[in-house]
């Protein structure tokens, strides 16, 4: 089986692509040469940094779900229409979630390879944000292929599921749920 691609939409989708893998390994290169500082952001009402920073990713993580049924909406998958505003909203709101969570991994902690959970945590930390940038650039494009937003958005929510798991998951089960 061949696929057909003109070189326009080749470009078009290559610019937004480059960009995020671009954020991707600049995450990386940040947070593993930063020396880190071991405080960040002060966990306002919370009991402490992981505790903050597990119920901010579940609550991204939570959005993230309203963000896959919300796109199956749009996309006419479901027998139901949700607004777009709904997804556009629940993206925003679990985006701005992550920002404290990814500072405070970034600067207070760096990127870790000591601990295979750890490792798996920073990679995907550094995926998340490169293929997040990659969607937002692809989003006002045209003529790109009509599976490049759903894997994009995909790939968003698989980075935010396995942050999820091998953060907030980990904490509740590991240290207990605290707030």
């Amino acid at each position: 089986m061949t696929i057909a691609v003109d070189k326009r939409t080749a470009v078009g989708l290559l610019v937004p692509l480059l960009v995020g893998a671009l954020v991707m390994v600049g995450l990386g290169v940040y947070g593993r040469l930063h020396t880190p500082t071991g405080f960040a952001v002060g966990p306002a009402g919370f009991s402490g940094a992981l505790a903050m920073k597990a119920w901010l990713t579940t609550g991204a993580f939570l959005l993230a779900i309203v963000q896959v049924v919300s796109a199956l909406s749009m996309w006419g998958k479901l027998g139901v229409t949700i607004p777009a505003w709904v997804h556009r909203w629940s993206g925003r709101v679990a985006f701005l979630l992550t920002v404290p969570v990814a500072f405070h991994c970034l600067y207070a902690l760096g990127l870790q390879y000591d601990v295979p959970r750890v490792l798996v945590h920073s990679f995907l930390g550094c995926f998340f944000y490169g293929v997040f940038a990659a969607k937002m650039l692809a989003l006002p494009r045209k003529g790109l292929p009509g599976w490049s937003l759903p894997l994009l958005g995909g790939a968003v929510f698989v980075a935010l599921v396995g942050l999820w798991l091998t953060s907030s998951f980990w904490f509740f089960t590991t240290i207990g749920v605290q707030f």
